[in-house]
């Protein structure tokens, strides 16, 4: 289902959130459950943990004249941040720049990669069906040469409540990093772009203010900003 604004690039003004209810800095991954990620145990949940899936995918670049993204890596997580699917890609174009300074790949780390096809199906599977978390899904959804329904996504770069609470105006895009740093107290991308890091923040954001975000959408109300025009064959 597509979402249509009705206010110009967003749809509906948001309170600003209480930062009281924010998750620890320091979430235990593999055992936190629903009543240790920042939300009242007898809070109503809108959704089983078992519908979201955290995507985050790696990035090099192809091409002479214009620098293009490639997929190069793509990691999936549960909704406690336990790693469902982590693994490179080969490239399917020769690649220009691996951004090695901040990926620490190298041209044997994915030479004998899986090859995209396979790797695409085993996300199609994944996120089949699951509420899909993330920064910038657009991104990821667009290499992975995929499409999800727009009401199954919770985009951490998008939610208007994180950019009204940093003063921030409806259409500017704020950083994964500084969006952790402000709500959830922590640095990010210390050690370079490490996906599963990056997964787990968005996750630990939208699990943040889970019941805010889903109680909105509960409303029937859209509590984002809409995703790049270019990226619509991404969304249905």
């Amino acid at each position: 289902m597509a979402l249509h604004p009705s206010q110009k690039d967003y749809v509906f003004q948001l309170p600003t959130l209480t930062l009281d209810s924010m998750a620890s800095s320091s979430p235990n991954y593999v055992n936190a459950g629903p009543a240790q990620v920042g939300t009242n145990s007898r809070a109503q949940r809108f959704f089983p943990p078992e519908r979201y899936v955290a995507a985050q995918a790696q990035y090099v670049y192809y091409g002479i004249v214009s620098r293009l993204p490639m997929v190069a890596r793509v990691t999936l997580t549960d909704y406690r941040g336990t790693v469902l699917l982590d693994t490179c890609v080969r490239p399917t174009q020769p690649v220009c720049d691996y951004r090695t300074a901040e990926t620490g790949l190298q041209p044997h780390h994915l030479a004998e990669a899986p090859v995209f096809i396979d790797v695409q199906r085993q996300v199609a599977s994944i996120i089949r069906d699951k509420i899909l978390v993330g920064y910038a899904l657009w991104d990821f959804l667009s290499v992975m040469g995929l499409s999800h329904p727009a009401i199954n996504t919770r985009d951490t770069a998008l939610f208007m409540s994180f950019r009204r609470t940093l003063g921030h105006k409806p259409t500017t895009m704020i950083p994964l990093e500084t969006l952790v740093k402000h709500f959830m107290g922590r640095d990010i991308g210390q050690s370079g772009d490490i996906p599963v890091e990056r997964a787990r923040a968005a996750l630990d954001l939208f699990r943040s203010c889970e019941q805010t975000w889903e109680g909105i959408i509960a409303t029937g109300a859209w509590p984002c900003a809409l995703p790049p025009t270019e990226y619509r064959r991404c969304f249905t």
